[in-house]
């Protein structure tokens, strides 16, 4: 096998890719944008200020977990979102550790509020019963994540805290994703608790869908790099390119 010479002097370290930083992070406020709007809207509405969105009379008499599930998703989205730019991420250690933790509380508040809400709020009339469900699994999965994103960075094992977090972020931003399904099934197959319903799983299958393929494209990239490591430590010095 013929290897190539590189300018690798010794102990240097391989060069690597510089990563794009904010595109991601970019896309995921803009995801984010039309809940975290309309949630504003209701909280202006709430207290007081014009009817910017058509009001909900089953807030109205006891709004604060509803509040509580705003505020709270703004954070979680927000300070989420940069959780995924890993140059200001490795660059701002001390910021990472602080956000994160308070991106966690945000997502337990989110997943704790929206579990309230469901089981306490009268239903919404324009969805069904798989809708019910469908909120109690994926609060439940998400408070889950967030408790697995803890435990498995307080062991050290940053890869597997990362894919719990990454799981949580994909089950709490699906109120973005869900404002395109919604809108798609309405135009193609009309309006209609059922297609609603679905529209809105589809919003939640979609994002985590999305968020398994980050995870494994990362762990195939972490053992290539680990491969690439031991291979170079391994050889001749500039032997490897």
């Amino acid at each position: 096998m013929s290897l190539r010479r590189t300018s690798l002097l010794p102990g240097q370290p391989p060069r690597q890719r510089k990563s794009r930083t904010w595109p991601v992070p970019t896309a995921l406020l803009l995801l984010s944008l039309v809940p975290l709007l309309a949630g504003t809207f209701r909280i202006v509405q709430l207290l007081g200020g014009p009817e910017l969105i058509p009001a909900d009379v089953r807030f109205a008499a006891f709004p604060l977990p509803l509040i509580v599930h705003i505020v709270a998703a703004c954070v979680f989205a927000i300070l989420g979102a940069f959780q995924f730019a890993p140059r200001f991420r490795s660059s701002h250690r001390g910021w990472h550790r602080v956000a994160g933790r308070v991106v966690v509380i945000g997502g337990v508040l989110v997943a704790g509020s929206a579990l309230w809400m469901t089981l306490f709020y009268t239903a919404d009339p324009d969805s069904g019963s798989l809708l019910y469900v469908l909120r109690l699994v994926f609060g439940s999965a998400m408070a889950a994540c967030l408790v697995l994103g803890v435990t498995t960075i307080r062991r050290g094992d940053v890869a597997a805290h990362r894919a719990w977090m990454i799981r949580a972020y994909a089950i709490g931003l699906a109120a973005g994703t869900q404002a395109f399904t919604g809108g798609i099934s309405e135009a193609l197959f009309g309006t209609g608790v059922l297609q609603g319903d679905l529209a809105k799983a589809s919003g939640w299958v979609i994002n985590l869908a999305v968020a398994e393929w980050v995870i494994h494209r990362q762990d195939g990239s972490g053992r290539s790099s680990q491969s690439e490591g031991s291979a170079r430590r391994s050889a001749p010095a500039g032997a490897l390119s």
